[in-house]
């Protein structure tokens, strides 16, 4: 069991999501990747904290391979099934709304009326 951090995804939610990255075959040429956990949990603190991506903390690599590996999985889809395995248990434990995603009109702030 690995020591769980605040916006990392849990053991048994990766374990779910592990069918999605296959394992580097023997003999497999190439530099190998970095590892998938590690990536994915960088994309997820950076969209749980709405950070900067060179903000991402050093634990997660460096912010352009995160950055290369979300785009790469956003451009094969394999984002949207990753969100559409997770989100089959979401509990909606981090969605917020506050005034920034909610203008209201200059008559509806509460100002006092009239003169």
């Amino acid at each position: 069991m690995t020591s769980q951090r605040r916006h990392e995804v849990t053991d048994e939610e990766w374990e779910r999501l592990r069918k999605y990255f296959p394992e580097r075959q023997p003999g497999q040429l190439g530099r190998p990747r970095n590892d998938d956990r590690q990536m994915l949990n960088g994309i997820v603190w950076i969209i749980r904290t709405g950070a900067p991506w060179r903000d991402l903390p050093e634990r997660y690599g460096a912010w352009s391979s995160v950055y290369t590996r979300f785009a790469q999985w956003q451009e094969t889809g394999l984002f949207q099934m990753i969100l559409a395995e997770l989100g089959m248990e979401a509990d909606l434990q981090d969605m917020s709304l506050d005034s920034t995603f909610a203008p209201v009109h200059q008559h509806g702030t509460g100002a006092k009326k009239g003169r």
